[in-house]
């Protein structure tokens, strides 16, 4: 008896808050649902997440290390010679190897006729 008192109490109340929600919007309504709701889907989708993208990382290398070279101790210019093989009577650049050692001599202009 208790639960249709209930129940009763509760269609009545239902049953006064009945004006329509999109005349003014002033009011709170307050209904009771018995069963299952024909407008919306009993099973919703799971959640799609978006592919893991891994963070970006970024290394900073350290800025390039110049070193200035000094230069070179200005050298006395190479003498001018040539350089004779007395046991292969030849110069240098047509003998390779000298057995008796090599002989230092000023360069000659070539004759000419």
């Amino acid at each position: 008896m208790k639960t249709l008192k209930l129940l009763a109490a509760l269609v009545v109340l239902g049953a006064a808050s009945t004006n329509p929600a999109w005349a003014d919007r002033g009011h709170a309504h307050v209904g009771v649902m018995i069963g299952v709701p024909l407008y919306a889907p009993a099973y919703y989708p799971p959640y799609y997440y978006p592919p893991y993208s891994p963070p970006v990382v970024i290394e900073r290398t350290a800025p390039p290390v110049y070193i200035q070279q000094q230069a070179a101790p200005a050298q006395a210019p190479a003498a001018n010679v040539w350089y004779f093989c007395a046991a292969a009577n030849a110069y240098y650049p047509y003998v390779k190897d000298c057995p008796g050692g090599w002989q230092q001599v000023q360069p000659q202009p070539p004759e000419q006729p």
